[in-house]
């Protein structure tokens, strides 16, 4: 059983997040919220979300696996308002899950789950810990979506910065120690990553918000924030593009 209500930005926000790699998701359900991990078709990222029961301004729920075609829950969104509330509610007889925005009903399949796998979360241990507003990010990722495909993350004692650099030019964003909340790094380490993997979650990423970024050479890099006024946690990593010699 799964009936919820919630805030129609708020849902519009995880869908955009989540669909930044996969098309179809499995939510695992409980008492207290919502769970899940994907990890993208050719596995450069994996994405792991909560959402606690607090994000939702009504929340019941039994233990639970739904799947669900993001792109089908994009069309619900397009019904809805800023503001507007949507509520969810499984038909398990039918297999359903029925929105209702407004006067308007949506019934829609489920999705088979079961050859949805579970990733195993990876235990890393990184050198270098930051904290960025992400409209720091949006900006690098602004001033480098023509130069090249991929995008290199440098953290020092005293900066954090990215850069890229194509065939005849480079754009490079730095960030001073003094202008963040937190950098803590005993040396300076760097790593290249795919500029679209990059730039889809960063601009997913609701303006405002603290991301957090570990980062170590040649490592994949974990970022991690809250949404919701907490209530939801997002960790996202990404694998690390070698550079040959």
């Amino acid at each position: 059983m799964f009936k919820a209500e919630l805030k129609s930005d708020t849902l519009k926000g995880l869908v955009n997040i989540i669909s930044t790699l996969i098309d179809e998701v499995k939510f695992s359900i409980s008492s207290e919220g919502i769970t899940l991990k994907a990890v993208d078709a050719a596995h450069v990222a994996m994405i792991e979300m909560f959402v606690d029961k607090g994000a939702f301004t009504s929340f019941e729920a039994d233990s639970v696996e739904l799947g669900l075609d993001l792109d089908k829950v994009k069309g619900v969104l397009k019904l809805a308002s800023s503001g507007d509330l949507i509520s969810m509610e499984q038909d398990d007889v039918h297999g359903r899950l029925i929105f209702k925005v407004g006067n308007i009903t949506r019934r829609m399949n489920l999705v088979d789950t079961s050859s949805m796998s579970d990733p195993k979360v990876p235990q890393l241990s990184l050198t270098a810990n930051m904290t960025v507003c992400v409209d720091e990010l949006q900006k690098g990722i602004r001033a480098a979506d023509t130069i090249s495909d991929h995008i290199t993350l440098r953290a020092a004692p005293d900066f954090f910065d990215l850069s890229c650099e194509g065939d005849t030019d480079s754009v490079s964003l730095r960030i001073d120690k003094a202008n963040m909340p937190m950098l803590d790094t005993p040396s300076e380490v760097r790593s290249m990553f795919p500029l679209d993997y990059f730039s889809n979650i960063v601009k997913a990423t609701p303006s405002g918000t603290m991301i957090n970024i570990a980062l170590d050479s040649d490592y994949p890099t974990k970022l991690n924030f809250s949404l919701a006024d907490g209530s939801v946690k997002v960790d996202y990593l990404l694998a690390p593009r070698i550079e040959s010699d």
